[in-house]
């Protein structure tokens, strides 16, 4: 693997737990401390930003530049949160079980790439430890409901479709 792979990799996790937070600050502001699954957003919340400075660090410490379009993420992942969690809280779970079942499959293929190589167990043990806490979000929005959202397939379907589209250009921009 190269290590121009390796910086993509890098750049877009860290956009990637950057916007989650950014989507889960959006439905906490829509439905605020006493919504439905307020507590479990917050937590998920905690370990994204957990994650993104893992990755802030990881940054640094290899010379990895972001992705210049942090601020247009900041947003666009903010307005996603708060415009699912306008459509309610399920909706809001099918917000996270979207993105967090693109995470899964993004964060595998990384790992198939990096357990391939061999050479890289720092970035190696994060995605992987990173990988379960997604599945662990996923798994807790469908708990909650997220596929009893009227038009769940749709919504899901161009979050998930959303979500790929990111995930491509934050590796290359």
């Amino acid at each position: 693997m190269t290590d121009t792979r390796r910086e993509a990799m890098i750049r877009v996790d860290q956009a990637g737990e950057f916007g989650a937070s950014k989507i889960y600050e959006g439905q906490l502001d829509v439905m605020g401390d006493r919504g439905p699954h307020a507590t479990e957003i917050r937590a998920m919340q905690a370990q994204e930003e957990r994650h993104r400075e893992k990755f802030d660090e990881l940054l640094a410490k290899r010379g990895v530049r972001p992705t210049a379009l942090q601020p247009f993420w900041s947003v666009a992942g903010y307005w996603l949160g708060a415009g699912t969690a306008l459509m309610g809280p399920k909706a809001a779970m099918a917000c996270t079980a979207a993105i967090e079942t693109e995470i899964d499959l993004h964060y595998t293929q990384q790992l198939d790439d990096l357990e391939a190589k061999g050479d890289d167990p720092e970035l190696t043990e994060m995605i992987r430890e990173f990988r379960e806490d997604e599945r662990e979000h996923r798994d807790a929005a469908l708990e909650a409901g997220a596929e009893e959202t009227p038009g769940y397939a749709l919504l899901s379907g161009a979050i998930r479709a959303g979500c790929r589209l990111a995930i491509k250009i934050s590796e290359r921009v």
